[in-house]
């Protein structure tokens, strides 16, 4: 599994409209929040696109896109994104490319495991490379604490600074 300072391999996924996105795009407009989730519709999952989808602002304040990644269909994500009115796309990767690419794949690649990887966030990282991670395969709050530890360290520095 991908760790801090390791490079974060691009990958070419469609998301829920079946447009094609790319990690090396996303990166174009600034940093990313990549999380990989088992499936649509689970529990768990559920609690955790939610937790991202109400960290919205704060992310935005951090200059943070969201993107969720998971084996489900294209299809499967247009009902999940719709259901939980959730404000970020959602990638299908039903051949695991990604999911393998991160170091994702759970036992014997049967589940995806639950991980978050902050990309770019820290100016003291090249390019590409992850400057935090989270695998928490049941703990959700782990996650959505990420989102607050970054916004707390932002404000810290931004005192500091100023």
């Amino acid at each position: 599994m991908l760790d801090q300072g390791d490079h974060a391999p691009d990958f070419a996924l469609p998301d829920e409209t079946n447009t094609t996105r790319t990690l090396s795009g996303e990166l174009q407009r600034g940093p990313v929040l990549l999380y990989f989730y088992p499936a649509d519709f689970t529990p768990g999952c559920t609690a955790q696109a939610c937790a991202f989808r109400d960290a919205h602002a704060q992310l935005a304040d951090l200059g943070l896109s969201v993107l969720g990644i998971s084996p489900q269909s294209v299809e499967s994500h247009a009902k999940f994104k719709n259901a939980h009115n959730l404000n970020f796309p959602l990638l299908a990767d039903p051949d695991k490319q990604a999911i393998a690419a991160f170091g994702t794949a759970g036992p014997f690649g049967l589940l995806t495991r639950r991980a978050t990887f902050v990309i770019t966030h820290d100016p003291d990282l090249p390019a590409g490379r992850v400057a935090h991670r989270v695998l928490a395969d049941l703990n959700i709050a782990r996650h959505a604490a990420l989102v607050r530890e970054l916004a707390e360290r932002a404000t810290a520095d931004s005192k500091a600074a100023g």
